[in-house]
């Protein structure tokens, strides 16, 4: 049952004492370390994107390996691994074309609230508790496949690990994969949660000329400002559009839309120049509709893209952005706010949804 704000008051989230099964074959138990808040798990909590309950949530996490299924060979016991929402099964099609994002036999699982292989690894008071993303990391231990980790270095705090198995594969990988932005391109990031400021660094890291970044939140525009953006606009502002196109005489190349709005898509598509290209990885409710013109389109060879995952391979792009962070590339430790308490969780869903916080991590293990 849905349970209104504030969720500090109505305590969506109950910390419980769950049952965990050992490992199935190719899954491995980790102890959790650090879990990143995303809207992904707030839609969840708030009844915008339905889910299978009861469900243990959490999807951005890292920790380390403590037991191995029966056939697991890719991860030892004791290894630091991160833990990206969408399991690989190396088979299907997307899969074979290198697109483990679109992973057909992933999204399936990831809907029904099970692991890849289709079982369910916890329980509650003898009945079936499922599995959020196939990661359920808001918990000390987790059971997952082992095409959903990755292995990491080990120099790596937890609480920064975790947030590359979302936030920074689905922002920086919407620049880098999805667009392929290149150097001295004009950019917009609209957005600028845990997953827009990420955009905003891929961006940077890219050598974008213009770095523009729109948002509702003066305190996350005065941030944008220090991470290298050269135009901050409001979006409340009833001429934001006509100053951004101004600014960057006539739009953008590339506008990303990272806030999960259909106001935010409008906003991206209208600043966006001709022969531009706007990608989306905001997720809205699913009865959302963005209606665009359909002869300007054509006439100015728009673009409009989604991105998923940032269209990434995990076990390729995430040691990858992390070695762009430790020769710093890309400043990921800046977008962190600072770290909850595992009992502080319904509090800090509040902060999410209010939008004026930035990437806030629990510390678990």
């Amino acid at each position: 049952m849905r349970l209104p704000r504030p969720y500090a008051t109505s305590r969506p989230l109950e910390i419980a004492d769950v049952d965990l099964e050992p490992p199935g074959p190719g899954e491995v138990v980790i102890s959790i370390k650090a879990a990143g808040l995303c809207h992904s798990d707030l839609s969840v909590i708030d009844g915008v994107r339905p889910r299978p309950m009861p469900m243990v949530l959490g999807h951005e996490g890292a920790g380390i390996v403590e037991e191995l299924g029966a056939g697991v060979t890719e991860f030892r016991v004791g290894d630091h691994v991160v833990a990206a929402f969408v399991p690989s099964c190396g088979d299907c099609e997307p899969c074979r074309i290198g697109r483990p994002a679109l992973c057909e036999p992933g999204a399936l699982s990831n809907t029904a609230g099970t692991l890849l292989s289709g079982a369910r690894r916890l329980r509650l008071n003898g009945r079936d508790v499922n599995h959020h993303l196939g990661v359920s990391a808001f918990a000390q231990f987790a059971t997952l496949s082992q095409r959903s980790l990755v292995r990491v270095d080990r120099s790596l705090p937890f609480a920064q690990a975790a947030v590359f198995g979302c936030a920074v594969i689905t922002g920086v990988g919407a620049v880098v994969n999805t667009a392929r932005v290149p150097p001295a391109a004009r950019v917009a990031v609209i957005g600028l949660g845990g997953v827009g400021i990420a955009a905003l660094l891929g961006a940077r890291a890219a050598q974008a000329r213009d770095l523009v970044a729109v948002d509702i939140s003066d305190a996350k525009l005065a941030l944008a400002r220090e991470l290298g953006a050269t135009h901050t606009f409001n979006a409340r502002d009833a001429d934001c559009v006509e100053r951004l196109r101004e600014a960057t005489l006539g739009g953008v190349d590339f506008a990303f839309e990272m806030a999960g709005s259909v106001k935010a898509m409008s906003l991206a598509y209208q600043v966006t120049r001709r022969g531009g290209t706007t990608v989306t990885a905001g997720l809205p409710d699913p009865a959302a509709q963005f209606t665009i013109a359909h002869v300007g389109l054509v006439a100015e060879e728009r673009t409009v893209k989604g991105s998923y995952l940032g269209s990434c391979d995990p076990r390729r792009d995430i040691p990858r952005y992390i070695e762009w962070f430790q020769e710093g590339r890309l400043p990921i430790d800046r977008l962190l706010a600072s770290p909850v308490e595992l009992d502080d969780i319904n509090d800090a869903f509040d902060r999410l949804a209010d939008g004026a916080t930035g990437r806030q991590v629990v510390r678990i293990g």
